[in-house]
């Protein structure tokens, strides 16, 4: 058992807290269960490492089991799992998986062959509860692609990887280009670009044209500047979303997940 948090297996997992690390290494860290059961059930190639309690090899014996036939399971103490945990309260399991980002032209050919083409295409988004939910809601809406543009935050960050709660593994990642370079990316593979934009038009009347059936990717800012003017015009309409209510504006996030299912039941009911 490894114990120490000084141990230098120890030390290596817990560097990769750091982007500096990750994109080093090309690797990063999954913590929990849920997690690792993720990541043995969708993409077990992907496995690199585990470290378990004894509490946690115990109460998920199954689990441990299965990833033990991709990766190797190194048992740890709790205080050997906390230096390598993020979070402050770790519940027993941290693996070390590879990161596996495709490349734009890549993922949004794969896209546009799908039976139902939508992507989400993120300009400098750079809260990463933001991202890891954006990329859930793409996952649960049947988006194919999430291109998270240069500038940022890193989608294998462990706070990233938390919040996504798996769809990290079920959405095609590509990471680094250009925002105009996915736009122009996305519309030679055949996609409507709409970004989503309080300047645009309500996106009501965009679904009664019959825009949101085609097949789409859906462009959104940065939380707290949204998209300049000149990007924005890089898209092939600008959409807004009604606000009935009260409120000012809605967090990118919720926004996003709204465009991205309308977009979803449009193309549902061709």
């Amino acid at each position: 058992m490894l114990d120490s948090p000084r141990a230098p297996r120890v030390r290596e997992a817990a560097k990769l807290q750091q982007r500096t690390a990750r994109s080093q290494t090309g690797l990063f860290l999954l913590e929990g269960p849920a997690a690792l059961d993720e990541i043995v059930r969708w993409q077990p190639a992907l496995l690199v490492d585990v470290f378990a309690t004894d509490a946690a090899q115990e109460r998920h014996g199954e689990l441990i089991a299965a990833a033990q036939q991709h990766a190797p399971v190194t048992a740890v103490s709790e205080r050997a799992l906390a230096a390598i945990a993020d979070t402050v309260h770790p519940q027993g399991v941290v693996a070390v998986a590879k990161q596996a980002p495709m490349s734009l032209e890549d993922a949004l050919a794969r896209a546009s062959k799908a039976e139902h083409p939508l992507v989400a295409i993120l300009h400098e988004v750079r809260d990463p509860g933001n991202l890891g939910t954006i990329l859930r809601a793409a996952d649960a809406a049947g988006a194919s692609a999430v291109i998270v543009t240069a500038n940022s935050v890193d989608p294998y960050s462990p706070k990233v990887v938390r919040s996504t709660t798996g769809s990290l593994f079920h959405v095609d990642v590509a990471v680094g280009a250009t925002t105009q370079d996915a736009i122009e990316a996305a519309a030679a593979v055949g996609l409507t670009v709409l970004a989503a934009d309080v300047s645009g038009d309500d996106l009501l009347a965009l679904e009664a044209e019959g825009v949101l059936a085609r097949p789409t990717a859906w462009l959104f800012g940065n939380e707290a500047r949204g998209l300049d003017a000149a990007t924005v015009r890089l898209a092939d309409r600008a959409v807004r979303l009604p606000v009935y209510g009260r409120a000012e504006s809605l967090n990118l996030a919720t926004a996003a997940s709204v465009c991205l299912y309308q977009s979803a039941i449009a193309q549902r009911r061709m």
